[in-house]
């Protein structure tokens, strides 16, 4: 799992509020960086300061987690991460400790986003084969759902299937680049050929978006990002738009929530899939620069207020997550002296 080598250049640098009003949620924010492989936990310290927290993991992609567990979606595995604290308590100043409990082996199916069932089991956006999946004891993975427009489960990203939104625990909507049924063919079409589909019918509730990720539903809203123009907002169901709410001045993927505010993940421009886009023509007219960065932003008012710019050898981030109640997070290391010594168990005979 942290095979790849570890990022030589990193600078985190936030913006002067952030630490106060990570502190008044009473949270924390997971990010995930799919370029150089790391897991980030941001936290608040007892004294204000902010706790930067990281793991190497090979492509860190889709996260789904609650203050139990954290489900991340990697280069070839699923991997589920367990909190080893009860309420209350700490270990070495960290009140959230996750231990990598379960791994599935699911081979380079290039996943994307990942939710969780009710029943705590994952649900993962299966990009190569263009469909839903979930993980299954003998397989690769198990299809649950492919859009109607795709005739083949075959290894080839023919739509590029990215993004999940659960509803009541249930996956209810996904994002795809376009509507495509050959491979690779999502590429031609990065402008204005980008769908949110409503699962399991495959009815489209918003077409014509750019490069669109991360659907969210919240509070009786679908949030989603129209990343090829770098506007994050919501589907209106009434008329099948996209209505924006706020530009970011990156390739946006990542999107949680916390009280009243989105925390989004931006990335600064890398490969050939992010270049042409309408995105360009706005950073111009903002006189904007994309950027590596995640931002908190209101959801009434559309503002960013806060930020944590990313600086060095990290340019990606592809999704974030909040830990309500959970201030301090950390994670034992796969490679690690402690993961050997670490042990917690329910003991029978302490009830005796």
């Amino acid at each position: 799992m942290s095979s790849q080598p570890p990022v030589q250049k990193l600078e985190l640098n936030a913006t002067r509020n952030f630490a106060p009003w990570l502190a008044e949620q009473n949270a924390s924010v997971l990010v995930s960086t799919y370029q150089s492989g790391m897991l980030f936990m941001i936290g608040v310290k007892p004294d204000g300061t902010l706790s930067y927290f990281n793991r190497m993991v090979a492509r860190a992609m889709g996260i789904a987690a609650n203050p139990q567990t954290i489900w991340v979606g990697t280069m070839y595995q699923v991997w589920r991460f367990e909190n080893t604290l009860d309420p209350g308590k700490d270990h070495q100043g960290f009140d959230g400790y996750y231990m990598p409990r379960v791994a599935y082996s699911t081979g380079d199916i290039d996943c994307h986003d990942i939710g969780m069932r009710n029943d705590g089991t994952p649900i993962f956006v299966n990009t190569m084969y263009s469909c839903l999946a979930t993980v299954d004891e003998r397989y690769s993975f198990r299809s649950v759902w492919v859009p109607p427009f795709i005739t083949k489960l075959a290894p080839e990203d023919r739509c590029h299937l990215n993004g999940l939104a659960m509803v009541d625990g249930e996956a209810k909507y996904v994002t795809c680049i376009s509507r495509s049924d050959a491979p690779g063919g999502w590429r031609d079409f990065r402008n204005d050929g980008g769908l949110v589909l409503e699962v399991p019918s495959g009815e489209v509730v918003c077409s014509g978006l750019s490069m669109p990720h991360s659907p969210r539903w919240y509070r009786d809203r679908l949030w989603v990002h129209n990343s090829g123009t770098g506007h994050f907002g919501y589907v209106d169901f009434a008329s099948g738009k996209f209505e924006p709410i706020a530009f970011c001045p990156g390739y946006l993927r990542g999107l949680s929530f916390v009280n009243n505010y989105a925390v989004v993940g931006l990335s600064a421009g890398r490969d050939k899939s992010q270049s042409g886009l309408k995105l360009e023509d706005n950073l111009r007219e903002k006189g904007a620069i994309g950027r590596c960065a995640v931002q908190v932003i209101d959801l009434e008012r559309g503002d960013v207020h806060h930020e944590i710019r990313i600086l060095g050898d990290v340019k990606e981030l592809y999704d974030t997550a909040v830990l309500p109640g959970i201030r301090v997070p950390g994670t034992v290391g796969f490679m690690s002296e402690e993961i050997w010594n670490r042990i917690n168990f329910v003991d029978p005979l302490s009830a005796k």
